[in-house]
């Protein structure tokens, strides 16, 4: 049975909750900052070197265990996110840049703002997009500006397994392959308990994917660390995914088009996601 379209109603009330914004403080902390470290690839020696996209360690939402639906995911309608009814929640895409070094130990402030609510369909169905914007200050000064964009949409077909391929090898590529217990240490560091990263039978039989999903934002730190191994100190960084990846398959990260570009690519060819990076000046 067709998923209902959204309704203008609809829509207009989740676009309410446009200018919604919450206050997170806390320290930022060497231990949390560790975890995630290891967790998203990097050095454990984090007070010489940061890990990549380190402002995902900290100010994370902590919603009791009453407060959480069945796919993990805190329950809609919650904190600045509107209760959009769309079965399927995904990171896609962010833009962020560092006007400032990040200070460990001392106190820090994120302010998330609901900036936009929009609606797309097409052959796919039902999209809705939401725009948070996320502000980490430290002693009154930016450190980490923020655009998250997140998408819904209907439950749709299940995902068809994905059969490797030969892909070429690319000069200065990396081949990684993530694993279950990779994935499971990257969903602890950030307190992400949507189930499709570690739960293979929900993931399976109750959103249809043929394996474990690898996060986005564990893939966009693998892309910044690889994009900063070419370019050095990273200014400004967006990303975009594209298509699902899966645990225990090769993915590539490559040189895209541009000397600023990197992707993700799966093992049958596919590029699962696409990163642009300015280094300093």
């Amino acid at each position: 049975m067709a998923e209902a379209t959204v309704t203008p109603e609809e829509l207009a009330a989740w676009q309410a909750y446009v200018g919604r914004s919450e206050t997170r403080r806390q320290t930022l902390d060497v231990e949390s900052l560790r975890r995630y470290a290891v967790a998203a690839g990097g050095s454990p020696e984090v007070e010489k070197v940061l890990p990549p996209l380190a402002h995902w360690a900290w100010f994370l939402e902590a919603a009791p265990n009453d407060h959480l639906g069945p796919d993990g995911h805190p329950l809609r309608g919650q904190g600045v996110l509107p209760p959009v009814r769309l079965e399927r929640r995904m990171f896609a895409a962010a833009t962020m840049t560092f006007p400032a070094p990040l200070e460990l130990g001392a106190e820090g402030e994120l302010i998330l703002t609901l900036a936009e609510v929009r609606h797309r369909s097409g052959r796919s169905g039902d999209l809705v997009f939401v725009e948070v914007d996320r502000v980490l200050t430290q002693g009154g000064a930016e450190r980490v500006r923020e655009r998250q964009t997140i998408v819904y949409r209907a439950a749709g077909e299940p995902t068809s397994p994905v059969e490797p391929q030969d892909v070429a090898e690319q000069a200065g590529a990396f081949r990684w392959t993530p694993g279950s217990v990779e994935l499971f240490r990257f969903s602890a560091a950030t307190f992400n308990s949507h189930r499709i990263h570690y739960d293979l039978p929900y993931a399976r039989d109750a959103e249809g994917y043929p394996g474990l999903v690898v996060h986005g934002p564990l893939t966009a730190a693998r892309l910044f660390g690889y994009a900063a191994s070419r370019l050095g100190t990273i200014s400004r960084f967006s990303f975009r995914a594209q298509a699902p990846l899966f645990a225990g398959q090769p993915i590539l990260l490559a040189p895209g088009e541009g000397a600023r570009d990197v992707r993700a690519i799966r093992c049958d060819g596919t590029v699962a996601m696409i990163a642009e990076a300015d280094g300093l000046s």
